[in-house]
């Protein structure tokens, strides 16, 4: 069951870049300031050859309380075969007043419910002299390695992950909701990457963070990146680890940015996730669920105000930085998902089941 390498750096550390635009410091979502990640990682072993190799990710815009200071937010979904909670009333309303939360398909509602306790705990008026909490999670499905029918997923696991979110660089690869999943045959789960864009002397960072738990060794475009490296690695060796799937797979894409957007402008930005999702060789499956989930902290929408007008700052629509959100969002994501490849380590689950990480020289 334990996992068998230790982790191997993201993949500018193997030599690979992608895209023009720089990234931030520590190349990930938590580059956006104020942004935390959290994860609870589940691996053990069960009865009859099962196990659980599971776990659950959040994602917190901002240190404060969500609900009382809401941020703007926008979700789009590529391809729909997906299972998640809260996005109809995200692209209701504009606002996002929950963590982001990430785990395996069954686990959705454990989720959802350890996440609405931890909002009621942290918030006497919810559903009291005020109105309910939209809670947002969203899924993969990771039954190749994990046990998924044993739903070993609890509501404090949801409550823990949340719990110990920071703004440290964000672990990746097998951990958290990623420690089950598998991407292009190999070893997937979470990924980040970050780009900072400027204008007119003002610099804003866009982050994204992956879920990934997709496509085929065929599929896989991410060779490209070492077209020009020496390397003795035997190919026709190192694809037979590949682990292949009848499932199409899916992937949850989560973009964060300081860049002063309305909900209509990270709708945009959001659908350019997709581009990055193709430039890796995906082609959105039949039975694939991708969907993004976008934020900007740039501004706090308060939850209780007398005024009936309120004020928000927003980028100009034709200004030349919306390109650059554009492309950052597309860089950002083909990255986080290589380095969800890169970052994760050859995982032993269910049945006996072993998916190996990608061969280095492989990426």
């Amino acid at each position: 069951m334990d996992r068998t390498e230790k982790n191997r750096g993201k993949i500018r550390e193997w030599g690979a870049v992608v895209g023009k635009l720089p990234t931030g410091e520590k190349n990930d979502l938590t580059d956006v300031a104020g942004v935390r990640v959290g994860h609870v990682t589940i691996q053990h072993e069960l009865a009859d050859g099962e196990c659980a190799c599971t776990g659950v990710t959040a994602i917190l815009p901002h240190g404060g309380s969500l609900f009382r200071e809401k941020v703007t937010a926008a979700s789009y979904v590529i391809n729909g075969f997906g299972k998640t909670t809260g996005l109809v009333q995200v692209n209701e309303l504009g606002v996002l007043e929950s963590p982001i939360m990430l785990t395996n398909t069954f686990s959705v509602p454990a989720v959802t419910q350890g996440t609405l306790q931890y909002m009621l705990a942290t918030n006497e008026e919810i559903g009291d002299t005020t109105g309910t909490v939209n809670i947002v999670v969203g899924e993969c499905n990771d039954g190749h390695l994990n046990s998924i029918r044993r739903c070993v997923v609890r509501p404090e696991d949801a409550v823990a992950a949340i719990e110990n979110a920071s703004e440290q660089a964000v672990e990746e690869g097998a951990v958290g909701a990623g420690t089950g999943m598998i991407a292009f045959g190999y070893k997937g789960g979470i990924g980040s990457s970050s780009r900072v864009v400027a204008a007119d002397g003002q610099k804003y960072t866009l982050g994204s963070l992956v879920l990934s738990n997709f496509g085929s060794k065929d599929d896989f475009l991410g060779h490209r990146l070492f077209a020009n490296s020496n390397t003795n690695a035997d190919e026709t060796e190192t694809d037979k680890q590949a682990t292949e799937r009848k499932e199409d797979g899916s992937i949850i894409m989560v973009l964060a940015t300081d860049a002063p957007l309305s909900d209509r402008q990270l709708l945009r930005v959001a659908k350019r996730a997709g581009i990055g999702l193709g430039r890796t060789g995906s082609h959105f499956g039949h039975g694939s669920g991708d969907i993004v989930i976008a934020f900007s902290t740039a501004q706090k929408i308060p939850h209780n105000t007398d005024a009936h007008i309120e004020t928000r700052v927003q980028l100009r629509e034709d200004h030349p930085i919306m390109n650059e959100l554009f492309a950052a969002a597309a860089e950002a994501t083909e990255e986080a998902i290589y380095n969800s490849l890169s970052q994760a380590v050859t995982t032993n689950g269910r049945k006996g089941r072993t998916v190996h990480a990608l061969p280095t020289p492989l990426l």
